[in-house]
């Protein structure tokens, strides 16, 4: 995908904090401490324009998603979207933004309720901003039709269709007061391979159609790199490298990255047989208590086998910093060096 020209964000998040408290058990529940779930997260999305988040399960993209929205509270930070604050805005100012921006979860089926017929899922959002007694009936029609489904089927129930069918459904009740940015959090990861297609094409003809701008989160980098025009690798709680996704996939210079790429299949087997392949051992360290310095070094292959002592003290000491080390994009690691692995 080629990346829109770059003008004023449409979303922009700085140094986003989220941590949420660990309590002791009995009657009164003490804080003991706290999971370091985002810390320090900053990016900006434009017109038009896909950002991918990406990175292992329990990495803190899905709720770096989630406080973007303001569907949870920042313990620190600030998101701004067409220059407002979502932090000091009232209920009421919250919910008219609501309208340029929605969310597409990553269970099409617990995402939808199973009590209530496809047209009256779709019709919600209409109904809560009250725009349904102007034209509701069509518009849902038009959104159904929009996402690849028959209208006429709109008077069945989700258990009814399949899981790329529920999807869409979601992917239409979120089309429904005509957003500018959606959410789209790991949106094909519960569809099978044959159906991930269908969708990750529909979301791009619709990107295209209406003008979208995506916020993607994925652990599946073969996805990403279909959809994204920026990629943003996130590793507990925090952004190790972010470039455009060609510039990513060609040159990646954070360690963790290029194990993430290494370890995609490539559909010829003779260079599959020879390919360089970086593995990292190891169990993610609990955010609860992350590593001092540099966070991936208790997993990273660099850190264990090619640095000195002198260099290894820097990394468990002092934190690498989201910088171009002469890479042509950041990376937060202090020894960053590009590999070519595709």
């Amino acid at each position: 995908m080629t990346a829109p020209a770059k003008t004023e964000p449409v979303l922009s998040a700085r140094a986003l904090v989220k941590h949420f408290p660990i309590r002791s058990g009995g009657i009164i529940r003490r804080k003991i401490g706290e999971v370091q779930a985002v810390s320090g997260v900053s990016f900006d999305i434009f017109p038009k324009e896909t950002l991918a988040l990406v990175g292992e399960s329990g990495c803190g993209k899905s709720t770096t998603a989630r406080v973007a929205l303001n569907l949870q509270p920042l313990t620190s930070g600030e998101v701004r979207y067409e220059g407002s604050e979502l932090s000091k805005l009232s209920g009421k100012e919250m919910q008219r933004l609501r309208r340029s921006m929605q969310i597409v979860f990553q269970d099409p089926y617990a995402s939808l309720d199973p009590r209530l017929p496809v047209n009256e899922i779709v019709a919600e959002p209409l109904r809560i901003h009250g725009l349904y007694a102007n034209g509701g009936r069509e518009r849902v029609r038009e959104l159904l039709r929009t996402v690849g489904l028959r209208p006429e089927h709109g008077n069945r129930f989700p258990h009814e269709f399949s899981g790329g069918q529920r999807q869409r459904i979601g992917i239409a009740r979120a089309l429904a007061l005509r957003p500018r940015l959606l959410v789209l959090d790991e949106p094909v990861s519960a569809l099978d391979v044959s159906i991930q297609a269908g969708v990750l094409n529909l979301l791009e003809d619709l990107q295209e159609e209406f003008g979208l701008s995506y916020l993607f989160v994925s652990h599946d980098l073969s996805v990403v790199r279909h959809m994204a025009d920026r990629i943003a690798v996130m590793y507990l709680g925090k952004i190790v490298e972010t470039a455009p996704a060609e510039a990513l996939f060609a040159n990646p210079a954070h360690p963790y990255t290029q194990a993430l790429i290494s370890a995609i299949p490539i559909p010829d087997p003779r260079k599959e047989r020879t390919r360089e392949r970086i593995v990292i051992t190891g169990d993610v360290p609990s955010p609860a208590n992350p590593p001092s310095g540099c966070r991936f070094r208790t997993r990273c292959p660099k850190f264990a086998n090619q640095l000195s002592d002198s260099e290894r003290e820097r990394c468990v000491n002092t934190e690498p910093e989201l910088t171009d080390h002469g890479q042509g994009h950041p990376s937060a690691c202090h020894y960053a060096e590009t590999l070519q692995l595709i």
